[in-house]
Formats: C-alpha cells, sequence, structure tokens
C-alpha cells in the first residue's frame, strides 16, 4: 500500500512539471509559426529558405513587431497620420464592412489605447445571486440611452467564467454594490483561471469553505 503510495505521488510530480511545461511549449509553438506566416508577405529573395538555405522558426515573429513598429511611426507623423484617416473613412463607407471595422477598432482602442477605461480595476461583486461573490472587471460606465433609463450612479462590469475568462456577462449594477479590489488586473485573472488555487499576493492561508468571505468595505471606484 506505501508502495502503491509513493509511486501515485511520483506521477503526480512529474505531471506537476510536464503538464505546464508541454502547454507553455505548445502555446509557444502555436504563437510563432502563427506569425511566420508574416513571412508570406516578404518577396521570396528576402526569405531564409533562401539566402540563408532553411527557415529560421522565429523570424515572423521579428518580422511581425517590425511592421507593427513601423507602422506605428508611420501613423504618427503628419502624412502617416492622413492616409491612416483616409483609410477609416473609405472602410466606414463600405457596406457590411463598417459595421465590422467599427466594431472591432471601437473594441481595440478601448482595450489598447492609453485612455481606454477597459479592464482597469479588479472588483469584487455578488454574482450570481446576493451572498454569492465573485470577482469582475471594471469596464466604464452606462452609456447612451441606457444611461438615461437607469437611475442613480451606475458603473459598467464584465463578469468572466471560470477557467475560460474569455466568456463572461457584460453588467451594469450600482457603485456601491462594487468593491474595489487591492489586486492587479493580471492578479485577478490568474486567480479566476485557476479557479481559486492561485491565490494572490502569495497568500496561501487555508479558509473554511463554509465560512462567509471577508468582505472589505466599499471604497469609491473611480473612472
Amino acid at each position: 500500500m506505501a508502495k502503491r503510495t509513493l509511486i501515485k505521488r511520483y506521477l503526480i510530480t512529474g505531471l506537476l512539471i510536464w503538464v505546464p511545461l508541454v502547454i507553455t511549449l505548445w502555446v509557444l509553438e502555436l504563437l510563432v509559426s502563427t506569425m511566420d506566416q508574416t513571412l508570406l508577405l516578404l518577396p521570396t529573395e528576402f526569405r531564409t529558405e533562401n539566402w540563408l538555405g532553411f527557415h529560421v522558426p522565429g523570424m515572423g515573429v521579428v518580422t511581425t513587431l517590425v511592421i507593427v513598429f513601423l507602422t506605428g511611426v508611420f501613423a504618427t507623423n503628419l502624412l502617416g497620420a492622413r492616409l491612416v484617416h483616409l483609410g477609416h473613412e473609405v472602410l466606414n463607407r463600405i457596406p457590411v464592412v463598417n459595421w465590422i471595422y467599427s466594431s472591432v477598432k471601437q473594441i481595440s482602442d478601448t482595450l489598447f489605447s492609453s485612455s481606454g477605461q477597459a479592464f482597469r480595476k479588479a472588483v469584487l461583486v455578488q454574482w450570481p445571486s446576493t451572498g454569492m461573490w465573485t470577482i469582475a472587471f471594471l469596464t466604464g460606465t452606462p452609456g447612451g440611452d441606457v444611461a438615461n433609463h437607469l437611475k442613480g450612479d451606475y458603473v459598467s462590469i464584465y463578469v468572466p467564467t471560470t477557467p475560460n475568462p474569455t466568456g463572461g456577462y457584460f453588467v451594469m449594477v450600482p457603485r456601491e454594490a462594487v468593491i474595489e479590489l487591492d489586486m492587479t488586473v493580471n492578479e485577478a485573472l490568474k486567480y479566476i483561471i485557476s479557479m481559486g488555487v492561485v491565490v494572490p499576493n502569495g497568500n496561501d492561508r487555508k479558509s473554511d469553505p463554509g465560512a462567509p468571505p471577508e468582505v472589505k468595505q466599499p471604497r469609491a471606484v473611480n473612472q
């Protein structure tokens, strides 16, 4: 019996070492191979197969970063900004393409722009019912005609699912119902993806599953 327990322990220890490593390598290989497709944009004589005799993995990553960087440099000068604006105008005038492009652009501007407000704060909310708590992300405040029908001070939040945070719910709740957490967005995402196993700030204190959560006093959530 002790021998069987020891073998099981060794197997679990081996899995804990290999599973994260293999998944990490698989994701990296997928990203690199996908970005390597950008090499097809280069003329044949500039590809590594021609001037080195073999393909160099990862060159597509370098090419992608260079293209993105040069695009940013070009778009920040006067001529580039005008051409980018002209391109936006053309795409916004094409049927079907306009609403797809405008929707995606609004989302990317919100996520990547320095003035964007998406996923700026991790918050604690009662979800899906009173007495049940989960982590959500502040995304802004209600706007448009929606704001006209909400009485009081409301905020918009995104409640991700576990362990896949790309799926979730967009809800609008009163500001006083939201508790701002003292943790970064990355820490909150790790906490969600791990289903509560990876505790932020290295806190591995065991808690009683039947005990109510320790709730902080609500703090004002600033935009």
